[in-house]
């Protein structure tokens, strides 16, 4: 009676399962020699997948390799794999649980900056392949009536992400970046609000005011331009507030921040 053989698809499968959790049922669909048996052929599959995914790491964490050095980022890169399989076809998502991975594991998590990095870094690599979009520009936001004002709402580009961060993670990135020498790792009392996007093929960041910081969490939520002033009187007093929320707003729109602002369900795009 002749051996039913199983199907491409059941073969991936079972090579997946051994990958990533050394499921042995492959091995009925590998070949052995004397030379080379199939626990040596799939120990050689292994490795490969092991190493590369472990370079993918490296690439996405260039910072975050140079902070751990070659060593201690391998096991790194062992410990995530083990903990957070690839469970997407590219590996450019691969190492989306980093920052969650360093700050909630022994051994890692009491060095807080290695988390704040690789949030960083992730960040980056999101705003530099997120989705496009065009930008509103000062003459549309100039042409909204002042009575419209206190139901605006704002549209953020696809590309713009919020990170409050305690160490200077930024100039310790920029500082490896450029192959400079290392320099003063400085931690803040309280965190530091910033904002990284894309704008012309260019990925920017930049720090914030805490007052800042707090009205972009605000308008990324959905709330409105009165909303916003209403709250900023924490920092500056209500005379004060619109005029201060709107510089932000015409901040965010010359910088490429804002792609969309809306008025109830009006959209003030194009107007």
């Amino acid at each position: 009676m002749s051996r039913v053989l199983p199907n491409l698809s059941d073969i991936q499968s079972q090579m997946l399962s051994w990958l990533q959790q050394a499921n042995p049922q492959i091995k009925q669909s590998v070949t052995g020699t004397e030379k080379v048996p199939v626990q040596t052929r799939l120990d050689i599959y292994a490795n490969a997948y092991k190493f590369r995914l472990i370079e993918a790491l490296q690439d996405t964490f260039p910072a975050l390799h140079t902070l751990l050095g070659d060593d201690d980022f391998f096991q790194l890169g062992v410990d995530y794999l083990t903990n957070n399989p690839s469970q997407h076809f590219s590996l450019r998502y691969f190492g989306h649980q980093m920052s969650s991975f360093l700050s909630e594991t022994h051994g890692y998590k009491e060095q807080s900056i290695l988390a704040e990095m690789a949030r960083f870094e992730w960040l980056l690599r999101e705003a530099f392949d997120a989705a496009d979009k065009s930008h509103l520009n000062m003459e549309e936001l100039q042409k909204i009536a002042p009575e419209r004002w206190p139901e605006l709402k704002f549209d953020f580009h696809p590309t713009v992400n919020r990170v409050d961060l305690r160490f200077n993670i930024p100039q310790l990135w920029q500082a490896i970046d450029n192959e400079e020498p290392p320099i003063e790792l400085l931690e803040n009392d309280y965190p530091t609000g910033w904002c990284i996007w894309r704008k012309d093929l260019r990925t920017l960041y930049r720090s914030m005011d805490v007052d800042e910081a707090w009205a972009m969490d605000a308008m990324l939520s959905g709330s409105d331009f009165s909303y916003i002033c209403e709250g900023i009187c924490e920092w500056v007093d209500e005379q004060h507030a619109p005029l201060r929320v709107a510089g932000f707003v015409q901040d965010w729109v010359n910088e490429g921040l804002i792609s969309e602002i809306k008025t109830g369900s009006v959209s003030l795009q194009r107007i």
